[in-house]
């Protein structure tokens, strides 16, 4: 089978360094195993979403060497496939509408877990009456524990009701949320392999039994450790300072830049400059190193 891997920013931003380092790893991961790679802007949160960052995004990795062998897919287009599989997860019973407010669940919420920044949802309103598709509406989750493979962290087992509880797929402003979107633009566009975030890994059950539920092939998932601040900080997209365009301002030169990604990836033994090319014979999943990394003193 023909490995597909994807990276998919939110347009919310400047691609600081762990962004990049994801989108290299996606980059090599799909060319060292001889496949293709395809890049999908996930702008499906129209008030934070602009299309000019994402362009911008888009020469930042076109000047690393890294360019989608498809079309760009941008979620804001997309609205009548995510509509498609809501009609479909309703009609087998799996959709529920929600009228919790953000203040409600905070007060509700318990468990230590975040959802959209919040707590797991604790099933408030599993009982309503369906009362249409202009409600916000949440993936009824069965109970189990979900197993699967991590590229680079091994074997993984989560409950996702007990860890995520049910997510919301459709908000109450219209947006189609991140859960359904994903899955469904992954399942179209054949993705086989997802390269992403530790901090996503936490949502990685909830998002297989979405597949299950839509019927849609499960990828292979790799959770790469957080491009960290000198600080510990994580690193956001308000940290622009740490942009490709701005370490350029300071002289970082993008054969530099790279050479420092290739390093953090166990492509080089040492930071020196390169083209992205010029890693893929030495990419493997068992040479990334886990856990975080942290910025170069000097870029600080």
């Amino acid at each position: 089978m023909t490995t597909i891997g994807r990276f998919a920013p939110s347009p919310t931003g400047v691609l600081h360094l762990g962004n990049l380092r994801t989108a290299l790893a996606s980059w090599l991961s799909a060319r060292a195993a001889g496949g293709r790679w395809i890049v999908r802007m996930e702008d499906v949160d129209g008030p934070r979403c602009h299309r000019d960052l994402g362009e911008a995004q888009l020469r930042d990795l076109a000047a690393l060497g890294l360019e989608s062998d498809v079309p760009v897919l941008w979620q804001s287009e997309r609205a009548a496939a995510y509509r498609a599989a809501l009609d479909a997860l309703h009609t087998a019973g799996r959709l529920y509408p929600c009228a919790c407010s953000r203040k409600d669940l905070q007060k509700l919420a318990s468990a230590p877990h975040a959802e959209d920044g919040l707590r797991p949802y604790p099933g408030r309103c599993r009982e309503r009456v369906w009362e249409g598709f202009d409600r916000a509406l949440r993936f009824r989750l069965p109970e189990g524990e979900v197993a699967w493979s991590d590229c680079l962290l091994g074997p993984q087992t989560d409950d996702p009701a007990r860890l995520t509880g049910d997510p919301l797929l459709f908000r109450r402003d219209g947006c189609f949320a991140y859960h359904l979107a994903v899955g469904v633009d992954d399942g179209a566009q054949g993705v086989t392999e997802v390269v992403r975030g530790a901090d996503l890994r936490a949502v990685t059950a909830t998002q297989i039994r979405l597949q299950e539920a839509l019927g849609l092939p499960r990828p292979a998932y790799a959770h790469l450790g957080l491009v960290a601040a000198l600080d510990g900080s994580r690193l956001g997209k308000r940290d622009g300072a740490l942009g490709l365009a701005a370490l350029a301002a300071q002289g970082v030169t993008t054969p530099e830049l790279l050479g420092w990604l290739g390093w953090s990836l166990g492509c080089l033994d040492r930071p020196e400059p390169c083209a992205a090319r010029d890693l893929i014979p030495a990419f493997g999943w068992a040479r990334v190193p886990q856990g975080e990394v942290r910025i170069p003193a000097a870029w600080a």
